[in-house]
Order: C-alpha cells, then structure tokens, then sequence
C-alpha cells in the first residue's frame, strides 16, 4: 500500500483544499494517472499517481488538508481489471443515459432552434430548449458550475418572464458555503491593499476610433498571418509598456525603505474565472510584439478558466491591467495588486458626443482609471503616466516608435 500526501506547493502554503475527486474511490488507475485536484492560496494543481493500483481515497471533496496529510492509498498489488473500462462516474454515466434520449427528442420535433455551443447545458435541458424554442437567457442554471438543468428549463416554462432557477417563487432560503483557499487570498490582498497603501485613482478618457479602424482593417490579414485574433490587449500593453519606461515609479514598489525599480515590463492581466480573481503575469511585454502579446493573453485566460495555471504564472509582475468593459463597466477604481503601485482600468466603449473644433461628433469613448499608490507616485507622475497612455492609444502609429515618425526622422 502506497500513502499520496499533500505536496509541498510554495513555502509559505501550509493547507490546501481538496477540489474533486477525478478517479473514484475502488478505481484502478495508473501510474501519473491525475486523480485528484486541489486548490492552494494561489492556484490549482492536479495530484498523480505514484503507482499504478486500485485507489483508496481519504478525503472528501471540499476538505482543507495540511501539506503532509494522506490524501489517498494506493493498492499496487491488487490485479489489473481485465476487459474492463476504467468505471465512469455516476454524472458521466447518467449524461450517456440522456443523450440518446435527448436526441430522439430533438430529432423529432421539427424544425428546432439550435442551442448555441456557449450555452451549457445537460443534453435533456438542451433538447427541451431546441424543441420548446425557449430563450436560455431567461433560464437560471442551478446546475454545477452554471451548467442548465432540466428543472430549470422546466420552471422557466412554467413562471414566462419569472426569475425562478428552479426554486418556489417568493423562496426566502439561504444557503452558506465554505470559502475556498483562492476566495480566502483574494479577500486578504484585497483588504491589505486597501490598508497598507495610499492609494488614489485619476481618471481620462481614450478615443478608441483610430485603434478599431485598425482593428476594421487588419483583423481578417492579421488572424490569417498570426493565427489570433487582433484584439484590445495588445494595444493596451504595448502602450503602457512605453509609458511605464518613461514613468518608471509607475512600474515600481516598496521594499521596506527602499524602492525597487524595474528596467522591464512584467504585466499581470486581470482574469476572472468561476472561482474568483486570477493575475496571470506576461513576462518581459516590453520584448514581445503585438501577436506574441495577444497569444500570451489567450494562453493564459485559458489556463486561468481550465485551473492549469502554475506558481511561476501567477507570481511576480510590476504592473497590472485589468478589463472591466468585458461585464459592460463604464467607470471604476481598481484595487492595486500589492505590491505593484498601480494598476490601469480599461472599461466599456462606448459612443458619446464630443466636441471637436466647435463641433459636435459622435466618437467611440472609452474611460480609464489609473489606482496609484501616492507614497512612491506623485500626482504628477500619474496623471502624465495615463495622459502618455492616452496619447498613444489615440495615435497608434507612435507605439512603434514610441514618438512621431516624422519627428524621429527628424531626429527632434
């Protein structure tokens, strides 16, 4: 019998919560076959295998273990199954025992509306949406991870234009749930940043048409060339990295009485997944061009969403950029991600009437908020920080040289 404990995950981590159970307890697995999540303060990591053997799991899911706790045993003496599958879980087998079902029924009430590949859904609440044409934005999912179940889709057809998620209408029930290890960090840095920072926020705003021209013009070319998407981000990154250079308390922090400053940009992206706040870091943004920076970024908000990031992902960074705009944010004061000393916010564009030479123009709008820490940055420093930002975004053809071209031919 082989004891799995708790590996170590960072030194300063002491306990871990045990997230699910991917094997179950009496499977045979085999060796560095992943049998278990967990979730530290910082991230999530999948256990394997030492051996290959029948699983005895000790742990339920949910449960906070110390690094060292016996997580499960393995019995590698025990024969293999012969002409067995590995057993299927009670979830996965009831789904195969629907789909077939839910099929017969789509197939035989014609025509359907098709159920779009972002809704999730069973495959009986999917069927009884295609089939009853209901709109799956006014069924509350109750189901695992925001997953439709068939009782939702059935409440919705019984209370139209009610809220109801499966539950009676009028329901004054609570229910309380354990915080997670993730949720617990959030919520610690949260309140440090808030109490051991002088933290300020100023404002501007950007005008977006120049970068979606671009965007118009070159996205088909640059998706074809690149094999991404031109997006945002890119834009964003490089022009703050020019910006941090020229600001470089911006792109700085506070080590007891010293400052630390960096003469690179490791950029954190704000990244929000089911279970909370993650910042992913791009590494050295200054060096990479506006593909690698777009990869990156759909790298990591990947990663972040399956909980395959890893400690040296999520550590270090000098300065964060988060996207509010994404949920329909117009205006907001982003928390600083100590020990950074600031962080930028983009938010929602949005067309408003601007006056421009005594004219009135309608132009794409979008704010922006720069939270600073105003012990190691001045005033000055901030607001010249986000009016170069501006600048840049507003003319993008600087962001290749960092200034004019003309004036850099000219060399004034």
């Amino acid at each position: 019998m082989i004891d799995i404990k708790v590996p170590t995950v960072g030194e300063s981590i002491s306990e871990v919560t045990l997230l699910k159970w991917t094997k179950n307890n009496g499977d045979y697995v085999e060796r560095d076959e992943v049998i278990a999540e967990l979730e530290s303060e910082k991230a999530t990591f999948e256990v394997n295998a030492e051996q290959a053997g029948v699983l005895k799991t000790g742990a339920q899911e949910g449960d906070t273990l110390k690094i060292g706790d016996i997580l499960a045993s393995i019995d590698e003496t025990a024969p293999k199954p012969e002409g067995k599958a590995v057993p299927a879980s009670n979830g996965a087998a009831e789904k195969k025992a629907e789909a077939p079902k839910a099929e017969a029924r789509a197939s035989s009430a014609a025509p359907v509306t098709a159920v779009s590949n972002d809704i999730k859904a069973t495959p009986v609440a999917a069927a009884i949406i295609a089939d009853k044409k209901v709109d799956p934005k006014s069924v509350t999912p109750s189901g695992f991870q925001g997953k439709i179940v068939k009782d939702d889709v059935l409440a919705a057809l019984a209370n139209p234009g009610k809220v109801t998620g499966g539950k009676a209408l009028f329901s004054r029930e609570e229910r309380r749930e354990k915080m997670s290890q993730l949720r617990k960090t959030i919520s610690r840095r949260l309140v440090e940043a808030k109490n051991t920072t002088a933290m300020l926020t100023t404002f501007n705003e950007v005008d977006m048409s120049a970068i979606m021209a671009i965007r118009g013009r070159y996205k088909d070319k640059f998706k074809e060339g690149h094999g991404v998407g031109l997006g945002f981000m890119s834009f964003f990154t490089k022009a703050c990295c020019i910006a941090l250079n020229e600001w470089p308390a911006v792109n700085a922090y506070i080590d007891g009485d010293a400052l630390v400053y960096h003469d690179y940009c490791d950029i954190s992206i704000a990244v929000s997944t089911p279970r909370g706040l993650t910042v992913p870091v791009i590494r050295n943004a200054e060096s990479l061009s506006m593909a690698e920076i777009e990869k990156k970024v759909i790298e990591l908000a990947n990663k972040a969403k399956d909980n395959k990031l890893t400690m040296d992902e999520l550590q270090g960074g000098t300065f964060t950029i988060t996207n509010g705009g994404v949920f329909g944010s117009l205006m907001s004061t982003p928390i600083i991600n100590i020990p950074q000393s600031a962080i930028l916010g983009m938010h929602k564009i949005q067309e408003r009437p601007m006056a421009i030479n005594g004219q009135v123009v309608i132009k794409p709008m979008m704010y922006l908020a720069l939270s600073y820490d105003h012990r190691i940055i001045d005033g000055r420093e901030s607001v010249s920080f986000l009016v170069r930002v501006k600048e840049l975004l507003e003319n993008p053809e600087l962001l290749l040289f960092g200034k004019d071209p003309v004036k850099a031919l000219l060399e004034l």
